[in-house]
Protein backbone atom coordinates (compact mmCIF):
# COMPACT_ATOMS: atom_id res chain seq x y z
CA UNK A 1 0.00 0.00 0.00
CA UNK A 2 1.59 3.51 -1.43
CA UNK A 3 0.99 6.45 0.13
CA UNK A 4 -1.55 7.46 -2.21
CA UNK A 5 -4.21 4.63 -1.65
CA UNK A 6 -5.39 6.25 1.14
CA UNK A 7 -5.97 9.55 -0.67
CA UNK A 8 -7.84 7.00 -3.75
CA UNK A 9 -9.76 5.60 -1.00
CA UNK A 10 -11.05 8.64 0.43
CA UNK A 11 -11.61 10.09 -2.60
CA UNK A 12 -13.58 6.95 -4.56
CA UNK A 13 -15.77 6.69 -1.14
CA UNK A 14 -16.53 10.46 -0.93
CA UNK A 15 -17.66 10.25 -5.06
CA UNK A 16 -19.78 7.17 -3.97
CA UNK A 17 -21.55 9.01 -1.47
CA UNK A 18 -22.53 12.28 -3.20
CA UNK A 19 -23.00 10.89 -6.70
CA UNK A 20 -25.06 7.97 -5.06
CA UNK A 21 -27.55 10.56 -3.54
CA UNK A 22 -27.18 12.48 -6.81
CA UNK A 23 -28.58 9.49 -8.71
CA UNK A 24 -31.25 8.48 -5.55
CA UNK A 25 -32.38 11.85 -6.15
CA UNK A 26 -32.66 11.57 -10.09
CA UNK A 27 -34.16 8.41 -9.67
CA UNK A 28 -36.80 9.92 -7.79
CA UNK A 29 -37.91 12.33 -9.88
CA UNK A 30 -37.47 10.32 -12.39
CA UNK A 31 -40.38 7.55 -10.47
CA UNK A 32 -42.26 10.69 -10.27
CA UNK A 33 -42.10 12.43 -13.22
CA UNK A 34 -41.59 9.65 -16.03
CA UNK A 35 -38.90 11.96 -17.65
CA UNK A 36 -36.24 10.32 -20.24
CA UNK A 37 -33.83 13.56 -19.09
CA UNK A 38 -33.98 12.27 -15.59
CA UNK A 39 -33.48 8.24 -16.10
CA UNK A 40 -30.65 9.39 -18.47
CA UNK A 41 -29.11 11.85 -15.35
CA UNK A 42 -29.57 8.30 -13.35
CA UNK A 43 -27.53 6.69 -15.66
CA UNK A 44 -24.97 8.73 -16.33
CA UNK A 45 -23.97 9.12 -12.14
CA UNK A 46 -24.57 5.48 -12.14
CA UNK A 47 -21.74 4.59 -14.72
CA UNK A 48 -19.61 7.51 -12.89
CA UNK A 49 -20.35 5.51 -9.73
CA UNK A 50 -19.71 2.03 -10.66
CA UNK A 51 -16.35 3.34 -12.59
CA UNK A 52 -15.44 5.29 -9.64
CA UNK A 53 -16.00 2.00 -7.52
CA UNK A 54 -14.27 -0.51 -10.17
CA UNK A 55 -11.29 2.14 -10.46
CA UNK A 56 -10.41 1.90 -6.50
CA UNK A 57 -11.06 -1.85 -6.62
CA UNK A 58 -8.83 -2.33 -9.33
CA UNK A 59 -5.73 -0.28 -7.89
CA UNK A 60 -6.42 -2.30 -4.26
CA UNK A 61 -6.20 -5.65 -5.94
CA UNK A 62 -4.03 -5.55 -8.92
CA UNK A 63 -1.59 -2.86 -7.41
CA UNK A 64 -1.76 -1.06 -10.51
CA UNK A 65 -2.67 2.69 -10.32
CA UNK A 66 -2.70 3.03 -14.13
CA UNK A 67 -5.14 0.53 -14.62
CA UNK A 68 -7.54 1.92 -11.98
CA UNK A 69 -7.57 5.19 -13.76
CA UNK A 70 -8.13 3.66 -16.59
CA UNK A 71 -10.81 1.89 -15.75
CA UNK A 72 -12.10 4.68 -13.92
CA UNK A 73 -11.78 7.50 -16.44
CA UNK A 74 -13.36 5.26 -19.29
CA UNK A 75 -16.43 4.61 -17.42
CA UNK A 76 -16.55 8.77 -16.01
CA UNK A 77 -16.37 9.57 -19.67
CA UNK A 78 -19.30 7.67 -20.26
CA UNK A 79 -20.99 8.76 -17.74
CA UNK A 80 -20.59 12.40 -18.65
CA UNK A 81 -21.70 11.45 -22.44
CA UNK A 82 -24.66 10.29 -20.82
CA UNK A 83 -25.16 12.85 -19.20
CA UNK A 84 -24.54 15.36 -21.65
CA UNK A 85 -27.53 13.36 -23.50
CA UNK A 86 -29.95 14.13 -20.65
CA UNK A 87 -29.30 17.66 -21.19
CA UNK A 88 -31.02 17.38 -24.81
CA UNK A 89 -33.63 14.85 -24.09
CA UNK A 90 -36.94 15.19 -24.58
CA UNK A 91 -39.02 15.72 -21.38
CA UNK A 92 -42.65 14.83 -21.42
CA UNK A 93 -45.66 15.67 -18.96
CA UNK A 94 -47.38 12.32 -18.54
CA UNK A 95 -50.81 14.47 -16.80
CA UNK A 96 -51.14 16.47 -19.87
CA UNK A 97 -49.53 14.84 -22.64
CA UNK A 98 -47.37 17.54 -23.75
CA UNK A 99 -43.90 17.07 -24.96
CA UNK A 100 -41.25 19.64 -24.50
CA UNK A 101 -37.73 19.28 -26.36
CA UNK A 102 -34.46 21.20 -24.52
CA UNK A 103 -32.04 22.44 -27.17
Amino acid sequence: MNGYTAVIMIANTATFLTGGAVALLAFRAYRRTNAPALRAVTIGFCCIIVGSVLGGLAHYLEGDVALGVAVQSSATAFGFAILLYSLYAEMSDSASGSTTVIR
